[in-house]
């Protein structure tokens, strides 16, 4: 990767600003679940996540207007869609009240940022209840800005996104990370900018069109690129295998095709599984059958990877001196249907590599598995951590200060 790319994640954060007797617009990611019934969080993962970067501020004698969006209230006030619970929550983990608004750049949000002392904390509602939050709309981002004096972006989940309290209030406050961004900055920057030879890439889940991107970019940078999950199907299909039902994107033969041949061309290793647990249909009562991968018989789907496909991966990641990982080997939701995602996550928590794991289904089997507190770095992010990967420009990045 260019070293003018891997520039960009060099950005100013919290510790690089004078941040006392200021007011600072923070953006967080408290878009957390929340059970229905009882209107309680599930998960408090995303609040707790928050806490170094607010606990700095508030001991640095900042006043922190935090905000974030949650849901998807369509630009309406919705109140099964407002923040409150997260504040009874903040405050509850911070042991200090936290002031919540009723609005999110009106009356109520005004006057309470107005009145906020350093050392205080407030939360401002939902910034989806406004439309022009999506549009990115400069008014509104103005008006938000208008709030404080610095803007602390701690939300890596919504970096992608130029929205208004992603990126556009950057025009009107000089703007930073906050600890948890800085993290990613630092280990998926770090991680595909100047990697640990060698470079193993761990690629799986249902779609190969989700990942064509991520592949592009990975074939110019690593070392071996390891493919799993319904996406391994379509190029066993390419190549003229039988894969009975299982998962196939026609539209992209062509594209797994170029693949394989810039992978030879650049002498990437590419492993595919050689051969797959299958199943007769897409349910943990089905019986499993192990195959030839591009062998699959009529009437059955691959589900997972296979032996020989589990002992060929393990050994090339023994060897990595850093590895990316994003996306399962299979169903690892069905007991019968984990063992591949289970022994990729036991084989990248074994190595003495530096390990990062991009968000979303990758993040939750190595939860699942036990072994997250033996992985280097977890993403927050899931579409954010892939298109990162991707080498693409995120605008909740670029608009940061450079360091």
């Amino acid at each position: 990767m260019s070293t003018e790319n891997s520039k960009g994640y060099n950005k100013k954060s919290v510790t690089d600003v004078d941040v006392g007797g200021k007011k600072i617009l923070l953006r967080c990611d408290f878009n957390v679940p929340i059970d229905k019934e009882t209107g309680k969080i599930r998960d408090e993962g995303r609040i707790v996540a928050a806490l170094p970067t607010i606990n700095y501020l508030l001991e640095h004698n900042a006043a922190v207007i935090a905000c974030s969006h949650f849901g998807r209230p369509k630009g309406e006030f919705k109140p099964e869609f407002s923040l409150a619970p997260v504040a009874e929550s903040l405050a509850k983990h911070l042991g200090k009240p936290v002031k919540m608004a009723k609005d999110v750049i009106g009356e109520d949000a005004v006057k309470l940022a107005g009145e906020l002392k350093p050392g205080e904390i407030m939360l401002i509602e939902n910034t989806r209840f406004h439309k022009e939050e999506e549009k990115n709309d400069p008014e509104f981002a103005k008006k938000l800005a208008d709030m404080a004096d610095i803007f602390v972006s701690d939300a890596f989940g919504s970096v992608h996104r130029a929205h208004a309290s992603t990126e556009g209030v950057s025009q009107y406050l000089p703007a930073v990370s906050g600890f948890l961004l800085k993290k990613e900055l630092e280990h998926i920057g770090g991680a595909i900018s100047n990697p640990k030879r060698p470079l193993v890439a761990i690629l799986g889940g249902a779609k190969v069109s989700d990942k064509l991107g991520v592949i592009g970019n990975l074939l110019k940078i690593s070392d071996a690129i390891i493919i799993g999950g319904g996406m391994a199907y379509t190029f066993f299909k390419a190549e003229g295998g039988k894969i009975g039902n299982s998962l196939c994107e026609d539209a992209e033969i062509e594209s797994v095709l170029k693949m394989k041949d810039e992978a030879k061309t650049r002498g990437v290793r590419l492993l595919l599984p050689v051969d797959s647990v299958a199943g007769a249909e897409f349910s943990d009562d089905t019986d499993p059958v192990t195959v030839n991968s591009n062998d699959i018989p009529d009437g059955m789907m691959a589900m997972d990877i296979g032996p020989k496909a589990i002992a060929e991966f393990v050994k090339e990641i023994a060897g990595a001196g850093t590895i990316v990982w994003n996306g399962p080997m299979g169903v690892f939701e069905f007991s019968k249907f984990a063992e591949g995602t289970r022994a990729v996550a036991n084989a990248v928590a074994g190595s003495n590599a530096v390990s990062v794991i991009g968000g979303g289904d990758s993040a939750a089997a190595v939860r699942k598995f036990g072994v997250e507190d033996k992985i280097t770095h977890i993403s927050t992010g899931g579409g954010a951590s892939l298109e990162f990967m991707e080498g693409k420009i995120l605008p909740g990045i670029a608009c940061l200060l450079d360091a």
